[in-house]
């Protein structure tokens, strides 16, 4: 199992992005996805948020907001497969 952790800047996070719900908290809708490659920090994941209708519409820029790293809870503890006949 693989979690990813991530970090992302509050400060960042544009005006249109908060929503506020009937019960008074706050919101923001984002989206993970993989990096097709590292960065130099390791992270395999960046994190953005999501368009408005209107944005997807105009195709405009994704708005970036962190990164993140996959945690892999499982290593294999399989032993190496050997070519010896014994």
């Amino acid at each position: 199992m693989a979690l990813i952790n991530i970090s992302i800047c509050l400060s960042d996070i544009p005006d249109y992005a908060r929503k506020k719900s009937e019960n008074g908290k706050w919101y923001c809708s984002l989206t993970v996805a993989d990096r097709k490659e590292k960065d130099k920090y390791d992270n395999t994941h960046t994190v953005y948020v999501n368009k408005t209708k209107e944005q997807r519409e105009a195709s405009a820029d994704k708005h970036y907001v962190g990164n993140g790293k996959a945690v892999n809870f499982n290593p294999t503890t399989e032993e190496p497969k050997s070519d010896l006949p014994f």
